[in-house]
Parts: structure tokens; sequence; C-alpha cells
């Protein structure tokens, strides 16, 4: 047997570490004769395509994952386009829906409130306690589109966590998923006897609050090393949890900051399609959640990196949430996280209808984050493209059955004009004879690359600056033939070169903050410390 013996830094030191290996092949006879690693994998490609039902394919794809790691990573890396939907959005919404009545083995960790004072001994009963470096967190409140979906909201954290992996070769066994029961208000589940969860009503803030703090303090006791991303919490809870932890541990939330640097990227790409001058763009978000006002943001960075200042910027941007057009002096209530960019130039009447909202904002953009199916109707897109020559149009709520148009229709009723992304993925289509490709925002461009990033740099924290980074870094990943399509993403299928160009920007960025403990890294050229990140990447064996 040979051992590979890889010299490293750590704390100015310079050690030694034994690569992992291989495990040996079965003894002669426990393997079919013809057996061969290239044809299994080809093979269960064809077990895979045989399943009729997106989530049969889930299934699949997770008991091949459970009994061939590498095989099931390969697969991921040479069909990207076809399987990133099926172990993440939108497949993984009804995985989320059907967990307690798919279940079959133990995967992650589940920490309930009734945990709460020993948190930490549930934390050290994981098998891998020295290798976890990234872990995504959820507490199943806000699953997609869905709503509270409690301990069914795990396969949340699975499949994002098996996108790192895929997407940026972070090493599987570095992989931490935790799903926190804090009970659920979803009344179905209660009633459910198969549910998997707490049959109680979720707890309250102060309770919650208690339990988040000594749940955070156990994780960096536990996992000195270890990065945490929260997934899918209430938007009430993300921003104030994001807020309340940020200063102090390496962790960042990425429906708000993720979905922000992802559509951060695309506007930045479609403007420049769109050939409007930052100053004269005007922004209007359907949808004022976590992801909505996260993604108005960072979009605030697209008008500052162009020379507009804090306030200009914030003045580009409207808000649109469930009780209409948000504005100071509003009979219904602004909640604090919108208050950023409630409208002070506003004093009319309550403007509740999108059609008339556009008519008085004229928007050049248009960006869905409402969850409401339709929602942007062949007027409201008509409308959009009288405003401007090359609309924006950024549907961007999953899954597909919630996005708020389609792409064929929105290129039918812009007559061909709009520049269009959305959350979830739609078939390319021909209209007039030209090849339309649409863009997904997909925040896979954006989480794998700054989650690797985080684990090589050592950060102690994830700064705004960091996540503007990842945006710039996937705006600028485009090929030369991908502007010549007109694309706002590049290809899926190149997530890794992707990756790689996204974690360098993270990396250097978070040096400039001074918040990188991997100080060895700081004296690399870029060429070097590209070379360095890529030599990084997992590969399935």
């Amino acid at each position: 047997m040979t051992i590979v013996l890889t010299p490293y830094w750590s704390n100015g030191e310079q050690k030694i570490k034994v690569e992992p290996q291989a495990p040996p092949p079965p003894p002669q006879g426990l393997l079919p004769p013809a057996y061969a690693h290239a044809v299994h994998a080809e093979r269960s490609l064809q077990q895979l395509r045989s399943k009729t039902s997106p989530i049969e394919k889930n299934i699949f794809l997770s008991q091949l994952k459970d009994a061939d790691l590498n095989t099931f990573y390969k697969l991921c890396l040479a069909n990207m386009s076809e399987i990133t939907p099926l172990i993440y959005t939108p497949t993984v919404g009804d995985a989320c829906l059907q967990f307690s009545q798919n279940y079959r083995r133990p995967e992650g960790l589940f920490i309930s409130i009734k945990d709460k004072g020993k948190i930490g001994s549930i934390l050290r009963n994981w098998p891998r306690l020295n290798e976890a470096r990234i872990s995504v967190v959820t507490d199943g409140s806000r699953i997609l589109g869905l709503g509270d979906l409690g301990v069914n909201g795990m396969p949340i954290s699975i499949g994002k966590l098996s996108l790192y992996v895929a997407g940026a070769g972070v090493r599987p066994t570095s992989t931490l998923p935790i799903c926190l029961d804090l009970g659920t208000n979803n009344q179905k589940f209660l009633d459910d006897p198969l549910y998997l969860g707490l049959r109680q009503k979720r707890v309250s803030d102060d309770e919650m609050d208690e339990f988040m703090d000594e749940f955070m303090a156990e994780m960096t006791a536990t996992f000195p090393k270890l990065l945490v991303q929260f997934e899918d919490f209430s938007t009430d809870h993300a921003f104030s949890y994001l807020a309340r932890f940020r200063d102090r541990y390496p962790v960042f939330n990425d429906d708000i900051q993720g979905t922000g640097a992802v559509v951060l990227s695309g506007l930045i790409n479609a403007a420049a399609i769109a050939n409007i001058p930052a100053r004269d763009h005007r922004i209007l978000f359907f949808g004022a959640g976590s992801a909505g006002v996260g993604v108005a943001m960072q979009l605030v960075s697209y008008f500052t990196l162009n020379g507009l200042t804090v306030e200009e910027a914030r003045e580009r941007v409207w808000l649109v949430d469930s009780k209409g057009l948000v504005y100071d002096g509003r009979a219904a209530e602004v909640a604090e996280h919108k208050k950023y960019f409630s409208r002070r130039d506003y004093t009319g009447a309550p403007l509740k209808d999108l059609l008339e909202i556009i008519e008085y904002v004229k928007p050049t953009a248009l960006m869905g984050l409402s969850t409401i199916k339709s929602a942007f109707t062949e007027p409201v897109i008509r409308a959009m493209a009288a405003n401007t020559a090359r609309p924006i149009i950024f549907p961007l709520s999953n899954p597909v059955r919630l996005s708020e148009c389609e792409f064929s229709e929105t290129l039918e009723w812009s007559e061909g004009r709009a520049i269009f992304a959305s959350g979830s993925p739609f078939p390319e289509t021909t209209y007039e004879g030209r090849r339309r490709i649409p863009g997904q925002g997909n925040n896979m461009y954006i989480f794998p690359g700054l989650g690797l990033a985080s684990i090589l740099a050592r950060v102690s924290s994830v700064t705004d600056s960091m996540v503007e980074a990842s945006a710039l870094g996937l705006a600028n990943s485009l090929t030369e033939e991908e502007r010549a399509l007109e694309l706002v993403y590049p290809a899926i299928e190149r997530i890794r070169d992707i990756s790689a160009c996204v974690a360098v920007r993270v990396i250097r960025a978070a040096q400039k903050a001074g918040v990188d403990r991997a100080s060895e890294l700081r004296t690399l050229s870029d060429e070097d410390l590209m070379q360095f990140v890529q030599k990084k990447m997992w590969y399935p064996l």
C-alpha cells in the first residue's frame, strides 16, 4: 500500500498529513467478472433515465450516493444540467414535501428544541468531528415557496451540500447537513402519523433565540473550522440571525446573500446587453421577503460600482409586497426589513395593482420573488416592453410551478426583446428563427465557490465585500461565445471553472477585509492562487 504524505502550513508551522486513500477493491469473486467502473457509470445513468418522474429520479440518486459516492458524483459532473434540477430545485421541493413518507436511512444531524441545554453532546455524535468544514442549517420554516415544512426540510440541507461537492469540489466527508426541529405550524404534518418531527407548534421567538445562541456557540466549540450556511429560515429570523451571528462566527445566509449575489451578477450582464447607463435604471421588486430585500440590498452594489452614491442607489429600487407599493406613510404597516427601501417620494393613494405600479415607476428591470404563479401577465410584460427597448425580466421564484412567468410567453409578449433569467430552469426555444437560451439565476453559481473560498482562506467572518466579489467573479466568467448568445449566466456545465473564478475573487476580498486566517495565501499571485484553488477541488475516483 502506498501512503501519500502532504506538507501543509498551520499557524506558521509546517506539518504533515496523510492523504485519504481509495478503498481497496473487493476481493476476487465479489464482483462480476466483466465489471468496469466506466461501464457501471453508464449503467447507472441508464437506470436514472428509466425513472418516469423527477421525484423517482431524486430517490434513485439519493440511494446511489449512499451506495456508491464516486459514481454519484461522476454522474453529476458529467451531466450537470440534467442532474442539478433533480438533486436541488425544483425537485427538492417535492423531496421535502414527501420526506417523511419516503424516508429510508439516517443522513445528517437532527437537533430539536428538546435538546436545548445539551446541544453540544448531540453535535459530538457526528462521526467525522475533525473533518467537518461546512454545514448547511435549516429550521424548515420557509422551504422554497412551500411554507413551514418542519423536519421535512432536511433534503434542502442535503441537496445543497451535494452541490457544494459537485460544484466546487468540497470534500464529501467535510459536509454536515443539519435540520433544527423547533416545531411546525403546519397542521397537516402535525396530523400525519408518518411525520418525523416533534408534534408541537413552533416555539416563541425568545425561546428560539436562546436555542440559536447555544447552537452557534456549541457549533464553533465542536467544529472550530466550520463555515455555517443558514438556509430557508422564515424571513424575520433569516435577517435577525444573520445580523446576530455574522460578526461572531463564519456564517452566511444563502437566501439573502447568495440570491442577492447571483442576481447582481445577472443584472450586470443584462444591463450591458440592454446598454442602459446605471443612473437610468429603475428596478422594481415584486416580492419583499428575505430573498427580495436581500437581492435589493445586493443590487445597491451595482449602482455604487458605477459611481452612484448609496443614497442615489437606494432611490433606484422600488418594493412591492402583498399590500402593494412599499412607501412611508402607508396605512398597512411596513416590516422592519423593508424600511430601508420604503419610498419617501410617494404620497398618493395606496398602489396595489402591479400594472398600475409599473405605469407609475416605469421600471427598466422587473424582479419576481413573490412565489405567485403567473403574476407577470401579458399586460405586465407588454407594459415593461413599452417602457424600454430591452426590458429585464427576472422571475426568480422557485420551483417552476411558482414562477411569475415562463420564458416562451415572455419572449412572445415582449416581441423577443426581453432579457430573461429565472430561478428555476426553462427549456431553450426558437423565436423568429433565432435560438434563444433562458438564463437561470441559480444560487449554485455563487455558494459553492463562496464556500470553498471561505474554507481555504479559513475566514473568521463572511463580509459583504466577499459576497460582492462572488458576484463579480461570476459576471466575469462568461466566455465570448456565451456573450455573443446574449447569455446573462454561463453554462452550468462549466461550474467547476466558474467556482474557481468566484473562489479566487472571494479569497482576495477576504484578504483585503482582514478576515482570512490562511496568511500563506496572501503571497500567491492570482495565477498561483487559481492553481491552488483548482488543486484543492475534490474529484471522484
